[in-house]
């Protein structure tokens, strides 16, 4: 039994890469990108390296190494100076289910065991300290201020590396963030939205008039690659998240047993499912259940503040997702329409310096929506939907069509490289039978892994 209206399976054309040589027409795209101080799929750029700069180009152990070598070696063609570094993150192995809360949650400054995708203070310390021009590092998370140019460099893999994602449009990319951010920062103020997904999503909130006055991360810039459905914190007294969130992928994490995280005024109140994945989640509920974190209105740190929208319709799932070294689901999130839904504390705020300094829990958690509605219902009732069934509707808007043609067919650049099929949903089976119990026997049915 399939549900009605799901777009079906499609499985990306993965390029072939035999050396470096392969990689390098992705490297060579980069370093001519726009920078915009992103670490976002799409959205990474060395543009304005010129002759004699240093840059400082910092990975680590789990990077394929042909794709540190590509660039390093796309950025000597420019003309600039080159070091690189390794950080010893360990051996690869096949991701369990509590990695997320490994790589996530902590309870002391984050200094002291840096989260493993994120910037090294050292690294850091030491671009600042002998005055490189760029650094590129960190896989996802915030980019801090700076003194020199800091990029990401959120590509594990060669598998990710070598896509029509890394080298999508950067004209268009933009665009289709900004016809999205639209819908939201614009035309949904003071409305209601309502979040779906036939994993058992459906919860609803108010896009309080509140939330744009520039205090919550909402401003006419959208965060390109991870346009924000939701306000971050503080929040006002009046956040009224209520239903539930439920999927079986989060970012770092084996696939895990469906999983339905039930929300309450913006809080999360239960936890059920989820496995392995799940117990340690209702453990860290239970742990932080009397702890007032600054920025939230009630004791409690499992606050719904993360709805990001990802917007590049070139990103697919690689074959090694089950991989530590792949990044896990991670990466797949930036695909265009889906949307990480994460619950806690935002990386770095106020409430997470406190819960450092304090020995508290603090950090935040994910479930992943793989074919969500996002609709918003405007205070004058007009009803507006976002992402429809997995679609971001921004792609087919007709701005985005007109600068999608000058790049090739619009039809082609626009359409997804990849759709997951889930049993019961775009492919013949039972959800909670064929899927839902243990995500994985499908997962490597699907990508071909034995």
């Amino acid at each position: 039994m399939e549900l009605e209206g799901y777009p079906a399976p499609r499985a990306p054309k993965v390029h072939e890469v035999r050396s470096v040589e392969d990689l390098m027409p992705y490297a060579r795209f980069l370093v001519t990108a726009p920078e915009w101080r992103r670490n976002k799929v799409g959205f990474v750029g060395y543009g304005r390296t010129k002759p004699g700069d240093r840059v400082l180009l910092a990975a680590h152990t789990l990077y394929d190494p042909w794709v540190i070598e590509a660039t390093a070696r796309a950025l000597r063609e420019v003309g600039a100076k080159v070091d690189t570094i390794i950080v010893d993150e360990g051996l690869d192995r096949e991701l369990d289910y509590l990695d997320e809360i490994r790589v996530i949650m902590r309870r002391a400054p984050w200094t002291e065991a840096p989260r493993r995708y994120e910037g090294v203070p050292w690294v850091e310390e030491l671009a600042a300290k002998n005055r490189y021009d760029l650094l590129i590092h960190g896989i996802g998370g915030p980019i801090p201020n700076t003194s020199y140019r800091y990029e990401g460099f959120p590509w594990t893999s060669r598998w990710t590396f070598a896509t029509q994602a890394t080298i999508f449009p950067p004209e268009v990319n933009d665009l289709i963030n900004r016809k999205a951010w639209d819908l939201i920062y614009r035309r949904g103020r003071g409305g209601r939205v309502r979040v779906t997904d036939p994993e058992g999503t459906d919860f609803t909130f108010t896009l309080w008039d509140e939330y744009f006055d520039g205090r919550y991360g909402f401003s006419d810039i959208p965060l390109r690659g991870h346009v924000m459905g939701h306000p971050i914190p503080p929040f006002i007294d009046g956040t009224d998240a209520v239903g539930v969130v439920a999927g079986a992928t989060s970012h770092f994490t084996r696939p895990f047993p469906h999983i339905k995280v039930s929300l309450n005024e913006g809080q999360a109140t239960r936890v059920e499912g989820g496995g392995p994945y799940g117990d340690a989640w209702r453990d860290l509920l239970e742990e932080s259940r009397g702890t007032t974190y600054p920025g939230f209105p009630r004791p409690g740190l499992f606050w719904l503040f993360e709805l990001a929208i990802g917007t590049n319709p070139k990103v697919y799932r690689p074959r090694d997702v089950l991989r530590m070294s792949s990044g896990g689901a991670e990466y797949e999130r930036y695909r265009s329409g889906v949307i990480h839904v994460g619950i806690g504390s935002l990386w770095g705020d106020p409430g997470e310096q406190w819960a450092a300094q304090n020995r508290k829990v603090y950090g935040h958690l994910h479930v992943h929506l793989l074919f969500p509605t996002y609709e918003i219902t405007t205070k004058s009732g007009e009803r507006m939907k976002v992402i429809e069934k997995g679609r971001l509707t921004a792609l087919d808007d007709p701005e985005v069509r007109t600068v999608a043609a000058k790049y090739g067919n619009p039809d082609e650049l626009l359409r997804e490289d990849w759709i997951p099929g889930i049993p019961g949903i775009n492919v013949t089976g039972n959800y909670w039978v064929d899927y839902a119990a243990d995500p994985v026997p499908w997962i490597k049915k699907e990508l071909g892994i034995d």
